[in-house]
Order: C-alpha cells, then structure tokens, then sequence
C-alpha cells in the first residue's frame, strides 16, 4: 500500500481541524459600529485581567440620591504565552512594558453580550509615549468582557466617597493604518 493516500488522508484531517478553531471573536459577532476602518488592520489581541474602579458619589441634580460612579480602570495585559507585556489605566491609557502608550477617545459603545460585563467599546488611539509595541496603534476594540459593571447597591450617604474594586477580564483588540 502506497504512503501517499494515508498522507493525503491526514493532512485533509489536520486542515479541516486547524479551520475549526473560532477566533476569540468571530467577526460576524462583533457589532457594525465597533468595527474599525477599513484602512486599519489588526494588530494583536492583548487580553486583560485587572478592576473598574467606581466611587459612590452623590448623583447630580437627584436630591440625596446615591450611585456608583465610575472612576477608572486598572489592568494587567498579557502576551501570548501568559506573561504580562503592559498595563491599562486611566485615560485610558495602554501601556507596553517598552514604554510605548496610546490613550484612547470613545468612538462608539455596545451592550456586552454577558450580564454584568461592562460595555464593548471601540476607541480612537492616539500615541503619548516613545516608539515600540503600542506607538503605531490607531483604533482599539473592547471586547468579550467578563465582570466589571458598577455594583448594583451599596452606594449611600454612609458609603459616600468609597471605592469599589470590580474584577473583569477583556481582550483588547490593537488595529494600526495599513
């Protein structure tokens, strides 16, 4: 018997599989408005790990009424294999352990799919740092968010000006100019 039908047969085998692993988030799941230009390309996927930061705070023009206000992120990004490669914070900035950074502006925002995760969002980028990993970066996507909506009680004149520190997870998508 000839190897060459067996080979055929697994390299048809290896190929069907290595078509069945879904992106993190397919494409046709992401919302229209969050999509990025047509003149940007993705870049890298950067998941997240870290808290939204809230404050209770009185509720403008509510008459001592109380809410979660939200005061910024703190987040840890990774690479591929695991290890951190830069952090989030307010801004919102990334930053890449090179020293790269961008802040980002809102550009459009969606439900997340997922109770109690906080929004997907798409951000103009623009570079505030030195070159390197995160300076070419033009657009981002917040997606497949996991926890971090501003607490749904707890916020009243006893509690006033504390903190809330709601763990979440994100990946952040990184698109750059063609």
């Amino acid at each position: 018997m000839s190897k060459l039908p067996r080979v055929a047969s697994i390299l048809a085998i290896l190929s069907v599989a290595a078509c069945s692993t879904p992106p993190s988030t397919p494409l046709a799941s992401v919302p229209d408005a969050l999509r990025p230009g047509f003149e940007e390309t993705l870049t890298q996927i950067v998941p997240a790990k870290g808290v939204q930061i809230y404050e209770c705070r009185a509720k403008k023009d509510a008459g001592g009424a109380y809410e979660w206000a939200f005061v910024g992120p703190e987040a840890d990004l990774y690479g591929v294999r695991g290890a951190a490669v830069g952090r989030h914070y307010g801004g919102p900035h990334w930053e890449a352990a090179d020293g790269s950074k961008v802040v980002g502006t809102l550009k459009a925002r969606a439900d997340a799919p997922l109770p109690g995760a906080i929004p997907w969002l798409l951000l103009n980028a623009k570079s505030v740092g030195p070159e390197g990993a995160f300076s070419k970066v033009t657009s981002i996507q917040r997606l497949n968010t996991v926890g971090g909506a501003a607490p749904k009680d707890g916020c009243t004149p006893a509690t006033a000006g504390k903190p809330a520190r709601v763990p979440y997870t994100a990946d952040y998508h990184f698109f750059s100019g063609k």
